[in-house]
C-alpha cells in the first residue's frame, strides 16, 4: 500500500510515517518545512519528500493520503483529495486503525509533561524487556527516534489534546482508546482552538470515557482540574498520585536528584538520576504507576529511571564555555516555566540564572498568559524576552512587571549581544521556546568562545 502524508515533518505526521514504513508500507510526504532533522531522519528510512503543496505529487493516487491537523481547507493538495474523491483519514484516525488496533495503548495527556513522562514509561518497558512500540512529540535520548513500531502488545502513546484534522475536531487522544491512561495535570492552553477551560474538560472526560473498566488511570489528587474531570464520571479504577494514598515521592535530596518511591505508605526503593524539578518527580512516578500496571515490578522501573537520559530540548544542555552554561527548554507556558526554573534553582543554588524567553506558541502570541507570565520568572536573576512579529502587544508590558531584571530584544543577534556582555562563569542560561527560535542556542556558544 502507498500512502502520502501532508505535513509529513511535523513531529507527530513524522512518527507516524515511520511507522507506516515499518509495517511495510511504501510512504512519501509532502510539507513547507523539509528540512533536518525530521528530514534526513525520514529520508534515511527511504520516504520520499516533497517540499511544497503541489497537487501533482497525488498523480498517480496514492492508495490513502493521510491528513496532519496543520492542513486546512484551501491547501491546494487537501482541494484535489476532496475535488477527486481520493481515500483519506486523519493522523491519528491511521494510528489508531493500523497501529493500535489490538495493542495495549499507554497514553500519556496532560497539558505539561508528557513527552518526558511517556519517554520514562516507553524506557521502563524496553528496560523490562518487553520492546514497547512509541510515537512520542521528541526524541527520548535513550532512543533516539521519535516512532517505533516494537513487539506486541505494549505501545505508549503522547496523548496530546489538540484537534484530530480539518475534519474532525475531537482532540487527536479520543482515538487512542488507552487502556492504562496517565492524566499528568490540566490548565488551559490551545486557546486557539479551545474558547475555555471548561471545552478543554470536555474533550479530557470524552478521553476518560474511552478507558475500559479493566483499565487504569493514573491522576494527581492535587489538580483540580483533573479532580473534576473524574467527578464527571469515570468507569475505571483510578491511582493517585502525590498523595500517601497512592504514589508519592519521598526524602528528596537537596539538589533534587534523588526520592524515595512510596506506594500507599510503603516504600518501594529509591530513584537517583540526573534530572531536577518536582515536575520531574511527579513525571517519574507516573511513569512507575503505569509500568506497573503492564506488569512491571516497580524495583525494576525505579533502576530504569536511574539510567533515564531525558528528551532533547527538555533542559537539555547544549555547551559549556568557560563555566558558562547554555540550556535548551521547551517550555512555552508559565507554568512549565516556574517548573523548569525551580527544578533549575534547587540544582545550582546560588549561581546565576539568566533566562531566555521566545513566545512562539499560538497561546502566548495571542497574549492568553501574559495576566501569570512575569511571575513564572521569579526565580531567575535576569531575563530576557523576545518580542514577537506581528503580535498586537509589547513584551515590555511584561518586562515592566517584572522589573529591572528583564529585558526586550527584536532580534536574536541583540539577544546574544545583551547575555555573553552579562554572562560570567557560574551563570546559567536558560533557553525557553518551543521553536527553532533562529539558532539561538549555538549563536551563544559561538560568541562565548570568540569571547
Amino acid at each position: 500500500m502507498h500512502i502520502h502524508i501532508l505535513g509529513i515533518c511535523g513531529t507527530f505526521m513524522g512518527g507516524v510515517a515511520l511507522l507506516a514504513r515499518q509495517l511495510g508500507y511504501k510512504v512519501s510526504g509532502s510539507d513547507t518545512n523539509v528540512y533536518p532533522p525530521m528530514s534526513t531522519q525520514l529520508a534515511a528510512e527511504g520516504i520520499t519528500l516533497a517540499d511544497g503543496y503541489d497537487p501533482a505529487v497525488l498523480d498517480p493516487a496514492p492508495d490513502l493520503v493521510v491528513i496532519g491537523n496543520a492542513m486546512s481547507r484551501g491547501n491546494p493538495m487537501v482541494e484535489f483529495v476532496l475535488d477527486r474523491n481520493l481515500q483519506y483519514i486523519s493522523g491519528p484516525a491511521f494510528l489508531a486503525q493500523y497501529i493500535l488496533r489490538d495493542r495495549w495503548v499507554l497514553g500519556v495527556a496532560g497539558t505539561h509533561g508528557k513527552t518526558t513522562t511517556s519517554s520514562m514509561l516507553a524506557w521502563i518497558l524496553e528496560y523490562a524487556k518487553l520492546k514497547p512500540g512509541f510515537l512520542i512529540g521528541g526524541i527520548p535520548k535513550n532512543f533516539g527516534i521519535s516512532a517505533r513500531l516494537g513487539d506486541a502488545p505494549f505501545f505508549v502513546v503522547e496523548a496530546d489534546e489538540y484537534d484530530t484534522a480539518f475534519f474532525d475536531k475531537r482532540s487527536k487522544f479520543i482515538h487512542y482508546q488507552s487502556r492504562t491512561l496517565i492524566l499528568n495535570n490540566l490548565e488551559f492552553d490551545h486557546a486557539d482552538i479551545f474558547d475555555d477551560l471548561d471545552a478543554i474538560k470536555r474533550q479530557f472526560h470524552h478521553l476518560v470515557r474511552t478507558v475500559p473498566q479493566n483499565g487504569l488511570i493514573i491522576a494527581p489528587s492535587s489538580d483540580d482540574n483533573i479532580q473534576e474531570v473524574l467527578a464527571q464520571g469515570c468507569w475505571t479504577p483510578v491511582e493517585a498520585l502525590s498523595t500517601p494514598a497512592g504514589w508519592s515521592a519521598q526524602n528528596l535530596s537537596a539538589d533534587g536528584g534523588g526520592f524515595d518511591v512510596c506506594f500507599k505508605g510503603k516504600r518501594q526503593g529509591r530513584v537517583e538520576w540526573a534530572l531536577m524539578g518536582q515536575h520531574n518527580i511527579n513525571n517519574g512516578l507516573a511513569a512507575i504507576a503505569a509500568a506497573r500496571h503492564a506488569g512491571v515490578m516497580v524495583h525494576h522501573a525505579i533502576d530504569a529511571l536511574a539510567e533515564f537520559k531525558n528528551v532533547k530540548r527538555r533542559m537539555e544542555k547544549r555547551g559549556e564555555i568557560n563555566g558558562i552554561h547554555i540550556y535548551d527548554d521547551f517550555a512555552h507556558h508559565p507554568t512549565a516555566i516556574t517548573m523548569t526554573l525551580e527544578g533549575l534553582r534547587r540544582q545550582v543554588g546560588t549561581e546565576r540564572i539568566i533566562a531566555i524567553l521566545e513566545s512562539r506558541s499560538n497561546t502566548m502570541q495571542m497574549g492568553v498568559h501574559n495576566p501569570t507570565l512575569a511571575a513564572a520568572f521569579a526565580l531567575a536573576d535576569e531575563v530576557v524576552l523576545f518580542q514577537p512579529a506581528g503580535v498586537d502587544w509589547s513584551m515590555k508590558e511584561i518586562a515592566a512587571e517584572i522589573g529591572k531584571a528583564a529585558q526586550v530584544a527584536d532580534t536574536v543577534e541583540r539577544i546574544v549581544h545583551l547575555v555573553t556582555h552579562r554572562a560570567q562563569a557560574g551563570t546559567h542560561l536558560l533557553v525557553m521556546s518551543n521553536g527553532a527560535f533562529g539558532g539561538i542556542h549555538q549563536k551563544l556558544i559561538d560568541a562565548l568562545e570568540a569571547k
